[in-house]
């Protein structure tokens, strides 16, 4: 029986010898391609990580050369501004020396001041009442009554005949007066408010109209 079964054996057809040797051929081609298939997905995600390394180089550089252009522009900016406050501070100095020269050259005496409107009498009087009833103090009157000492002598008719300036105040022409009263001519109460209402929108005080005089010769 066996010596049968091994003829048997033997009597395989041609075409079934073959058809396994195709099989066994294909497999082996089918496992090469599929090792070459692995080997170029292997070098495909090689290539993708190197790609992805040198495009964060490339972003790394981009930002350092970013980083270094603001430094320059921040450096920049703050050198110009240490320039500017440097010739700021200088002007303000000049500013300041040239304040202090004419300071020097100007040195106004506002005294002595009254400790009262007492110490006046006659249109002195008047105008101290007027000052203090302005809201200001016995400094200002000190400043008025020398700056009015020197234009009238606190001569309610006193006139300027080459000028027309008339009054307490010397308003020029003296018929300005007229916007307090119609009696500018004869009432002292009349010109000092005027006057005072003059020397708050001129130089703001009796001191400062003052001051101006001194400099100027007139106010």
């Amino acid at each position: 029986m066996s010596r049968q079964r091994r003829a048997h054996r033997r009597a395989r057809p041609a075409t079934t010898r073959y058809a396994i040797r195709a099989v066994a051929v294909l497999t082996l081609v089918g496992g090469v391609a599929g090792a070459f298939r692995l080997d170029d997905g292997a070098r495909w995600q090689q290539d993708s990580i190197a790609a992805g390394h040198q495009a964060q180089i490339v972003a790394h550089a981009e930002s350092a050369a970013l980083t270094l252009q603001q430094q320059e522009l921040l450096k920049e900016a703050q050198d110009r501004a240490a320039i500017e406050a440097k010739a700021a501070a200088a002007r303000a100095a000049a500013v300041d020396r040239e304040a202090s020269r004419r300071g020097a050259n100007r040195t106004v005496n506002f005294g002595p001041i009254p400790k009262s409107c007492s110490e006046f009498s006659g249109n002195r009087a008047i105008g101290c009442a007027l000052v203090l009833e302005a809201g200001m103090d016995l400094t200002q009157m000190a400043c008025l009554n020398k700056l009015w000492t020197r234009e009238s002598g606190w001569n309610h008719k006193a006139e300027n005949k080459s000028s027309g300036a008339y009054g307490i105040p010397q308003a020029l022409p003296g018929d300005k007066m007229a916007s307090i009263a119609d009696d500018w001519r004869t009432n002292p109460v009349t010109q000092i408010k005027w006057g005072l209402g003059y020397i708050k929108n001129r130089h703001k005080t009796p001191c400062g109209a003052w001051a101006h005089s001194e400099e100027k010769g007139w106010y």
